[in-house]
C-alpha cells in the first residue's frame, strides 16, 4: 500500500492498517530507521486522563450522584424529624 509524503512531512496511515493495530488518535509513536526503513512503534503509556477518556461514557454518573445526594437529604430529614 503506498502513501504519499506530504510537504509538511506527514504520512496517513491507512484506515484498514489503523484499525488491525488498534490506533487511535492522539497515539504516540516512537520512530526509529534500522538500515533503510522507518520503523513506527505505538508507545503504550497514556497519562492517567487519556486513559480514562471516554471509559465511563455509557454510563449516566449525574443521575446516580443525583440519586445518592436525594437519599442523603432524606435520611437527614427523617433524623431531624427523629430527634425533634
Amino acid at each position: 500500500m503506498a502513501v504519499k509524503l506530504s510537504s509538511k512531512g506527514q504520512l496517513v496511515i491507512p484506515q484498514p492498517i489503523r484499525e488491525a493495530m488498534g490506533l487511535r488518535p492522539g497515539m504516540t509513536f516512537e520512530i526509529t530507521r534500522q538500515e533503510n526503513k522507518i520503523v513506527l512503534q505505538p508507545l503504550d503509556y497514556a497519562s492517567p486522563i487519556e486513559a480514562l477518556y471516554g471509559k465511563y461514557a455509557e454510563l449516566d454518573l449525574l443521575t446516580a450522584l443525583e440519586a445518592e445526594h436525594e437519599r442523603e437529604l432524606t435520611g437527614d430529614a427523617e433524623r431531624e424529624k427523629a430527634l425533634s
